[in-house]
């Protein structure tokens, strides 16, 4: 399904549209087309994208393409969902150590749906972090590797 969504290949793009996008919430998914995971994702993301057109736009990001992203969010798993709301990085707290990004799939296009409007409203509000909604039992649990330290 990933073919459904609109990619950004190079990091001038990724740059383009966290600049661009206003007033809705800028989603990122950072992954690869051929991974299972990804395509998984990607399937809830092009179901849900006309939903949400008033409140969000969805890009595919290629990790392989964009590394500068790929180092500065430290994406280390794959699929990694990263949101923005003008130009400003949105956190979320999914009661994991991580703020920055959702690390996954989301278990249904419910969970994706719910987390947007969280986001958008909590953005609209002034606030740069909210608290998901999503159910911790549909968190996907990973272990964060800190290399270098």
């Amino acid at each position: 399904m990933s073919f459904l969504l609109p990619k950004l290949t190079c990091k001038r793009e990724v740059d383009q549209a966290i600049k661009t996008v206003a007033e809705k919430v800028l989603v990122l998914r950072f992954g690869r087309d051929n991974d299972a995971v990804c395509l998984q994702l990607d399937d809830i993301l092009a179901k849900t994208a006309h939903d949400l057109s008033k409140m969000a736009v969805i890009y595919l990001v290629d990790v392989n393409k964009v590394p500068v992203y790929t180092q500065y969010f430290d994406i280390s798993y794959i699929p990694s969902t990263v949101f923005f709301f003008n130009g400003q990085h949105m956190k979320v707290d999914y009661g994991s150590p991580d703020h920055t990004k959702f690390v996954g799939s989301f278990k249904t296009k419910q969970d994706f749906i719910d987390l947007i409007e969280v986001i958008y409203r909590g953005a609209m509000r002034g606030k740069l972090i909210v608290r998901s909604p999503i159910d911790p039992k549909n968190i996907p649990k990973y272990d964060l590797l800190y290399q270098g330290i």
